[in-house]
């Protein structure tokens, strides 16, 4: 079956990490956006404007468990595929795969320009495969049976995740007689994480990876927790001062007026919320994750889909903030500046502060088993309320949730992250680590060139995974030239590969 994707013209990744967050008042479990959970991931990419991306859609009969011999069924694992401008075996011809991340694999897909775009220019075959558990690719037949306890969840997992990859392009390789073809891998955020552990895991299989805005060091103490709060806080001060300092002094005021008689129904009603405010806390989430999404898709053009964002959105939702009439008291200012975020085009006549996209979400038993990524707040550095992470109550939640606890240090010792950069030059090659700075996310990321092969390309004003996204007239000269570094080093790879294999052909 054919489907014609459009050009993308809005998107951003969140998958959600359970930590504990202390407001002026008690301890309450949050969750934070980080590279699947973001409402349009959910959705079909049925409502964008134009004809583009041209894939067709197979299923592969997937192992369930690549690392035990017991006889497990398999399951269909989803991929997206175009060959219209593969050069073919006979040339060994590149083949494009991106790592599918924690949802359905077409949002990825129609987000991932700079993939498609390449393409043709390398005559390389596209492919995209889903990740297990996500979208179309469900074990057990069902995603109710999915993901029905924690036996059924065991399986999802990096590791697993990266087998598939690794024997789905293998067997399609075969099948193909292009067993000859280099393969190089992409992926923004958990994808990009992906990307780069699969090129240390399995390089035999690929000879290169663009990792974009993966966090692959923000796991036990790598680097220093409150690391993705200053930055989110810093995209706003650099705004504005004072709207850094509105957004600050919010929290005690929402405190405050929560504890009052009817105070949660005068939130309720200032934040135009379609429902009763349960705590004072459901409101916190809700601010905190957009201003969180704001750092991470701070992009320098217009970005519009079901939730259409301004260029530079920090700078509007500041702009609403600082230039409300005197008198505005803060509770007002902050409505107006987050209404840029849930409400730019001025349609939605109320807000759900505690939407349940989809029920229970793979990423929540990810971050519950072994991608724990501790983070917290300093008081003197962030806008938001002071709090420490703790593990023990993190622990508990998991326990709680899914019967299980979390193994905090496994990934670390699957795919390393301590000492990395002796590490990365020693083993690692053929890797771009891209990030930018705008980006809470790029603070867990590689931000130094490690060797003349594991580099790193730093933008200052680039958001989260900008580089991947396809091409528009309005990218400005740094988002060009960065994207053309980028194609030189992976022509760079592809050009050594085939200098080594015509040597030994040769031979």
């Amino acid at each position: 079956m054919i489907y014609r994707l459009t050009k993308p013209v809005f998107h951003t990744l969140s998958f959600f990490l359970t930590i504990v967050s202390l407001l002026p008042s008690s301890p309450v479990s949050r969750r934070i956006p980080f590279p699947g959970k973001h409402p349009l991931l959910h959705k079909p990419p049925n409502t964008l404007l134009t004809n583009y991306y041209t894939y067709e859609t197979r299923y592969f009969q997937q192992t369930l468990d690549h690392f035990s011999f017991n006889d497990r069924p398999k399951f269909p694992q989803r991929y997206l595929i175009n060959t219209h401008h593969w050069s073919g075996p006979s040339r060994m011809g590149p083949i494009f795969l991106y790592c599918g991340n924690e949802g359905d694999i077409e949002w990825f897909a129609v987000n991932s320009g700079f993939v498609w775009e390449l393409a043709p220019r390398f005559g390389a075959m596209v492919i995209f495969p889903e990740h297990r558990y996500y979208g179309k690719s469900m074990p057990y037949g069902s995603k109710d049976e999915a993901y029905k306890n924690a036996s059924t969840l065991a399986h999802l997992t990096a590791g697993q995740a990266l087998a598939d990859y690794a024997v789905l392009i293998t067997d399609l390789k075969t099948n193909l007689s292009a067993e000859a073809s280099p393969v190089i891998l992409f992926g923004g955020s958990y994808g990009g994480m992906l990307a780069a552990w699969m090129r240390l895991k399995y390089p035999h299989i690929a000879i290169g990876a663009l990792a974009s805005s993966a966090p692959v060091l923000q796991f036990e103490d790598i680097v220093p927790l409150e690391t993705y709060y200053n930055i989110v806080s810093n995209d706003f001060r650099r705004e504005s001062t004072s709207c850094f300092d509105t957004i600050k002094k919010s929290w005690d005021v929402i405190s405050s007026v929560g504890r009052k008689v009817n105070g949660l129904d005068h939130l309720a009603k200032t934040f135009h919320l379609c429902g009763k405010l349960r705590s004072s806390d459901d409101l916190y989430n809700w601010l905190e994750s957009a201003y969180s999404y704001l750092a991470m898709v701070d992009y320098p053009y217009p970005a519009e889909s079901e939730m259409p964002l301004p260029a530079h959105p920090i700078k509007e939702v500041c702009k609403a903030i600082d230039d409300s009439a005197d008198g505005t008291n803060v509770l007002d200012r902050i409505f107006k500046g987050v209404s840029v975020y849930y409400n730019y085009t001025g349609k939605a006549d109320c807000f759900e502060v505690d939407e349940d996209l989809d029920g229970m979400d793979g990423w929540d038993w990810q971050a519950c088993t072994e991608m724990v990524m501790p983070m917290s707040s300093d008081k003197n550095s962030s806008m938001f309320p002071e709090w420490a992470f703790n593990y023990t109550s993190y622990a508990e939640e998991c326990l709680n949730e899914f019967g299980v606890t979390p193994r905090p240090t496994w990934i670390t010792t699957e795919f390393g992250g301590h000492d990395y950069m002796s590490v990365l030059k020693t083993f690692g090659s053929n890797i771009i680590f891209s990030n930018g700075l705008l980006d809470p996310w790029s603070g867990g990321s590689v931000l130094e060139n490690i060797s003349d092969s594991v580099v790193a390309l730093v933008t200052e004003k680039g958001a989260h995974h900008l580089d991947l996204r396809g091409a528009t007239a309005d990218d400005p000269d740094w988002l060009v030239a960065q994207r053309t570094s980028e194609a030189k080093l992976i022509k760079g790879w592809i050009d050594d590969y085939y200098t080594t294999k015509k040597a030994i052909f040769k031979l």
